[in-house]
């Protein structure tokens, strides 16, 4: 019997009408979908896709064993994590094996800070794997600011909120444009950072970028808390006619 194929199609951030023509195909002609989410939650990839799935469709939620609960260093996150990719790999294998092909839903582009990755690498060789890209949240934040984030020979660095402080001052004191991603609970950090570089001022808050609950402000009008789906845009001003 011929394996089916696991599809890694990004969603794109967070409006079906910013998905591919490809995307929406698969999808809507998928009879097995799977997702990730946490654990008592629908899962943000599941609620873009709303209305798109066949009535038959089959879903496949892949609930993740820990997020926020304990540190990344802590020894228990990878044990956990490890393990629960090895079930959803086997899941996924014992479908495509028997002739069955899965869309598995993923935010954003699959390769770009993504779980899926973490899936791909770990189905290579063992059934056809093909992905998808999609529109990175980054793109639709800076988008969403209604400049150009990059001019030139502009420098872009993409950090994660969860690095160090004294990496982050580093990074952003070195660069041209900017964008900050999993800012969360290192909100206080990230200001620190980005005082100690010098960029405070320079800096744009872009939260739930092309989802209704769109909202774009300065970065320093942010008090006390921020949305997951948040990201710092810092725009560079480079070279030009």
């Amino acid at each position: 019997m011929k394996q089916g194929t696991i599809y890694g199609v990004g969603l794109g951030p967070g409006s079906q009408d910013l998905m591919s023509v490809r995307a929406d195909r698969l999808i809507r002609g998928a009879s097995h979908v799977a997702y990730f989410r946490k654990k008592g939650r629908t899962g943000h990839a599941r609620s873009i896709v709303e209305g798109l799935l066949a009535l038959d469709a089959i879903e496949l939620p892949m609930e993740y064993p820990v997020t926020t609960e304990i540190p990344f260093n802590d020894p228990r996150y990878n044990e956990l994590l490890a393990a629960f990719y090895a079930r959803s790999v086997a899941q996924l294998t014992e479908i495509a094996d028997a002739g069955r092909d899965v869309v598995v839903l993923c935010e954003g582009d699959p390769f770009f800070y993504g779980s899926f990755m973490h899936l791909y690498t770990r189905l290579q060789g063992r059934v056809p794997v093909s992905v998808v890209p999609g529109i990175t949240g980054m793109s639709a934040a800076w988008t969403a600011t209604g400049q150009p984030v990059t001019w030139g020979d502009d420098i872009m660095t993409v950090l994660m909120g969860t690095l160090p402080e004294a990496m982050l001052v580093e990074h952003i004191a070195g660069t041209d444009a900017l964008v900050v991603m999993k800012i969360g609970r290192h909100l206080d950090k990230l200001r620190r950072a980005l005082a100690r570089a010098g960029r405070e001022q320079d800096a744009w808050l872009i939260e739930y970028a092309a989802m209704p609950e769109e909202r774009i402000r300065p970065f320093n009008e942010a008090v006390d808390s921020v949305p997951y789906f948040s990201i710092l845009v810092i725009h560079g001003n480079g070279r030009r006619p």
